[in-house]
């Protein structure tokens, strides 16, 4: 069974309206198409990805090469889980949870893209909970990171929902152009005290080495 060898395929994240999970292959092309169809309007750029570049095909492919390039490059010092975002079986985008030397410095980012059709439900933040209930709540984190372009409204919005706090701020290149992104932090102090949505996790003990715990 692959589970016995990739534990994380049996880790499954549950909220009321979602479930995420490691995609199997069909499933897998299904979010490459998903974002070939586009993640944002073609006149923004609210992410470092340049996701309008090329064609449709180019965008799957990218999506399939990421997926399989986190796998790849998995250790149980650098990891970064990128999990399918499903919705009653359908592909709604992923969400991705990574940590350089967690055992030790107990630290995640996050990030995330769906679909274009799917956004302005909630299903962002819905998502991000079940993500921060695993990094909090089974792996003992002690803070989350994300960094948010500071003209990206929806990501700033649904980071400020669940608790993040301004952290400083990086200057990156988009193109020719310099941007500034706000880097937002929530810790376990704050996650603990806040009202969340019900999250349920399934098969973590099996994944724990994986993460190097």
């Amino acid at each position: 069974m692959l589970v016995d060898l990739w534990p994380l395929y049996g880790l499954t994240i549950s909220t009321a309206r979602l479930e995420l999970r490691l995609p199997r292959e069909e499933e897998l092309a299904e979010l490459a198409h998903l974002a070939g169809r586009g993640v944002h309007r073609p006149d923004e750029r609210p992410f470092l990805t340049p996701w309008t570049d090329g064609g449709p095909e180019d965008r799957a492919r990218a999506v399939l090469q990421g997926h399989w390039g986190r796998l790849g490059e998995w250790s149980d010092s650098a990891w970064r889980l990128g999990l399918g975002v499903f919705r009653r079986g359908d592909p709604l985008g992923v969400v991705t949870l990574g940590a350089c030397d967690f055992r030790v410095v107990r630290q995640v980012t996050t990030s995330a893209w769906l679909g274009i059709e799917h956004q302005g439900r909630g299903y962002g933040t819905e998502a991000r909970a079940g993500l921060l209930t695993l990094a909090f709540d089974h792996l003992g984190a002690e803070a989350a990171r994300t960094e948010v372009f500071q003209d990206n409204h929806s990501s700033q919005g649904v980071s400020r929902k669940l608790g993040y706090e301004h952290d400083g701020i990086s200057v990156d290149a988009r193109g020719d152009e310099a941007v500034v992104s706000d880097r937002l932090r929530l810790t376990r102090e704050k996650w603990s005290r806040q009202e969340r949505p019900a999250v349920t996790v399934h098969g973590v003990a099996a994944c724990l080495p994986m993460f190097g715990l």
